[in-house]
């Protein structure tokens, strides 16, 4: 089904189920413990031997030697499988580093080799016994130290070109009344996701099976099937659940990798989970950012003048951080510039993480907004209302679909009690503590991905939905499942859905924000086929058909829906392809966030005690899977914006804090009451569901929010995440 023009009415639109505040259908499995995620399955023709992965011990260089025999006579080893003997490997499309180093290192605890043995101890045991030999090469670490030798980085096909530019950037902030510049520093951020990467692989064969933990099953199993060597038809990617990804599971990594190179040399299935010291190296991160923004402004608050520059860094083949792709789209200037620059670092990869690029770039830029409206004497919140625009500022002649940034501000306000913020920063005290309200805007686009399902009609009247789509904890079973009822007019408990196999046929994946919106409207695209096909079954005509109640109804009959499938099924397949709507409309998703905190004045300690989340994100398939998604991401947010740092040793080249012990993250005794209110409103122009997303847009801003708070309580701005006791305390006001 191809999608290319606005979608007034369909019978989504009946929501009967579709909309409805929907615990998750796959709750009882997750509960009780029956749902298996990749290192637990069962599946395998024999039981499964352990890997474990070793990770080189320099940042860059080469290895000289590697003494493997101790490892390979140690008790119960089946196999060690290093560069020298794992056969030639290509590298996949989405990794920028080789995932088996030797003799070159392209990073620290980059995997040199696996050790496979009947137990995961004695796996362990002997990868301890590799003896390695290693010449260090010199290599760049500090992104401070290499940013001014930084050139624009390369065209990318996510981030939009590297450089833009309207109208005089230069010669109107140099003319303008009011001016900001300033710069902000946010670190290198882990996904430090619950479940680890692992996987197990068997070989039948010339065939491969993994079942791994992974979001995007056929980006993947072709990246897999390419770095192997072999046909893609030849690899099966296995995914029904996934413990957290937050986009460090978007692609192959090492653990699925070295279970099936394992496999193949022990002649048996493997199982390898990344251990958790070695996650934080080995798999990609959010890379760390350095950003310039400057602002100039009328009197009256009206902006002339917006530029954002970014320097962020990542492996000599890699890309940058685009953090000012927000810059580019959410505030009105007739005159910008924007500009990305990316520094060559011999850190692990960086890559996607949670709203990847407006993430980092909102942390920087709605603090320089709330900058310049203290400058300019204005409420902040009335600062980003004069400065809205309702067309993309940097092609005037295309409008967004929907764009309620203003209305997200407005009620935010005024359900948080904005009215009552003392804009001198200092005032407001608590007891001993002083209390500080801040806000900042929402953003993230929509993106429009081909995704395909089928879908089956059982004679018992249940409908099977299959799709390769991938649940990594975010509800897809359940909104899925709400479609297939809504178009089939049966209900949750007629719908069977199958997810996360590369033998189903290939859906958007998890990522981006896009997977609600573009998975569902697969599901609506084959449903459709699938409604046709039972009218004509039984003899009505499919525009005329209403589905209902388990029921068919069209001139003048009421037929039983499974009547249509006879004594078999009835099986249609079909995908959502969009037209070009989404170039003649910006797509865009917004919100606000508002944040209340209290800093004790003696010790300079932080806490959150109020959070609000106003979002404009179309259609909500599920309000209540939509609001865990949007809670956590504020939770996520906090921790980016008080204590989330991965600490470079910048003279070896690695992230030292490594682990759950060193890189801390919130807990629930850091999280107040979250409250989220969604708008009501669809987007007919987005997709025939009139959904976007909202998993990301809620991560976005917040951190700004937050450190915008602590500056209303303390006085005391901080452009350095996170916002840190030391960096507050010479500041601070004297306790009472």
């Amino acid at each position: 089904m191809k999608f290319d023009s606005p979608a007034t009415t369909n019978p989504i639109d009946q929501l009967q189920v579709v909309g409805r505040p929907t615990p998750r259908i796959d709750g009882p499995r997750k509960t009780t413990g029956t749902a298996r995620y990749a290192y637990e399955q069962r599946e395998t023709p024999t039981a499964p031997a352990y890997g474990y992965v070793l990770g080189a011990g320099i940042a860059k260089g080469r290895i000289v030697s590697m003494d493997l025999s101790a490892a390979r006579s140690a008790p119960g080893v089946l196999a060690v499988v290093t560069a020298e003997n794992a056969g030639k490997l290509d590298k996949g499309q989405y990794n920028t580093a080789p995932l088996l180093g030797g003799p070159e290192v392209a990073h620290y605890h980059q995997a040199i080799a696996v050790v496979v043995a009947d137990t995961f101890e004695r796996a362990r045991d002997a990868a301890q016994r590799i003896r390695v030999r290693y010449e260090a090469a010199p290599g760049a670490f500090d992104l401070a130290a290499v940013k001014d030798g930084a050139p624009l980085a390369k065209p990318g096909p996510d981030g939009g070109p590297p450089q833009t530019a309207v109208g005089d950037f230069a010669g109107a902030f140099a003319s303008a009344p009011v001016k900001l510049d300033a710069t902000y520093e946010t670190p290198d951020h882990s996904h430090a996701m619950m479940e680890p990467h692992a996987s197990i692989a068997a070989w039948q064969g010339d065939r491969l099976t993994v079942w791994t933990s992974n979001q995007m099953i056929d980006w993947c199993t072709g990246d897999l099937a390419k770095t192997l060597g072999i046909a893609k038809d030849k690899v099966r990617l296995v995914s029904p659940f996934i413990g957290g990804g937050f986009g460090g599971k978007l692609f192959v990594r090492a653990d699925a990798l070295l279970a099936a190179l394992g496999a193949r040399a022990a002649g048996r299935p493997v199982k390898v989970a990344l251990q958790r010291p070695l996650i934080g190296n080995n798999t990609t991160h959010r890379p760390a950012t350095i950003q310039r923004i400057r602002l100039g402004a009328t009197a009256d608050g009206r902006l002339t003048a917006i530029g954002h520059e970014s320097w962020s860094g990542d492996q000599p083949e890699g890309q940058p951080e685009t953090a000012v792709g927000q810059t580019r789209l959410l505030y009105a200037a007739p005159n910008r510039m924007t500009a990305m620059r990316l520094a060559v670092l011999h850190l692990p990869e960086g890559n996607a993480m949670r709203a990847p690029g407006e993430a980092p770039g909102m942390m920087a830029l709605e603090i320089a907004m709330d900058e310049m409206a203290e400058k300019l004497g204005l409420d902040p919140v009335e600062f980003r209302i004069r400065n809205d625009t309702q067309v993309d500022p940097e092609k005037p002649q295309r409008a967004f679909s929907q764009r309620r940034l203003v209305d997200c501000l407005r009620i935010g306000a005024e359900r948080f009690g904005w009215s009552r913020r003392n804009a001198r920063p200092a005032q407001v005290r608590d007891g001993r503590w002083l209390v500080g309200l801040g806000m900042a805007a929402a953003f993230r686009n929509n993106m429009l991905t081909k995704s395909g399902a089928r879908v089956r009609l059982g004679r018992d009247g249940i409908v099977t939905v299959e799709t390769d789509m991938t649940d990594i904890g975010t509800g897809s079973y359940t909104i899925i499942a709400q479609t297939a009822a809504e178009m089939m007019g049966v209900g949750l408990d007629r719908v069977n859905v199958r997810l996360g196999d590369s033998t189903l046929p290939a859906s958007c994946g998890s990522g981006g924000q896009w997977g609600a919106n573009n998975s569902t409207s697969g599901v609506y695209a084959a449903c459709m086929k699938l409604r046709e096909a039972v009218a004509r079954k039984l003899g009505m005509d499919p525009a005329e058909a209403t589905f209902a109640e388990g029921r068919v109804r069209g001139g003048g009959r009421a037929l039983p829906l499974a009547q249509a499938a006879g004594d078999g099924e009835l099986v249609a397949e079909d995908h959502i392809e969009y037209g070009d709507l989404d170039k003649k409309y910006q797509q865009s998703t917004f919100g606000a966030h508002f944040v209340e905190v209290r800093v004790d004045p003696a010790t300079a300690e932080i806490r959150v005690r109020r959070m609000l989340a106003v979002c404009a994100a179309g259609r909500i398939l599920n309000p209540t899977s939509a609001r865990s998604q949007v809670i956590g991401a504020m939770t996520m947010g906090v921790g980016a914006a008080l204590m989330e740092e991965l600490a470079i040793d910048k003279r070896r080249g690695f992230f030292v804090n490594h682990d759950l012990a060193g890189y801390e993250v919130p807990v629930h005794a850091d999280i107040p009451h979250q409250d989220v209110v969604f708008l009501d409103e669809t987007d007919p122009i987005s997709s025939p569901m009139k959904a976007k997303g909202v998993g990301e847009l809620g991560i976005c801003g917040v951190a700004a929010a937050v450190a915008n708070a602590v500056y209303n309580a303390t006085g005391v701005r901080v452009r350095h995440y996170p916002v840190t006791l030391d960096k507050l305390l010479a500041g601070l006001p004297m306790p009472v």
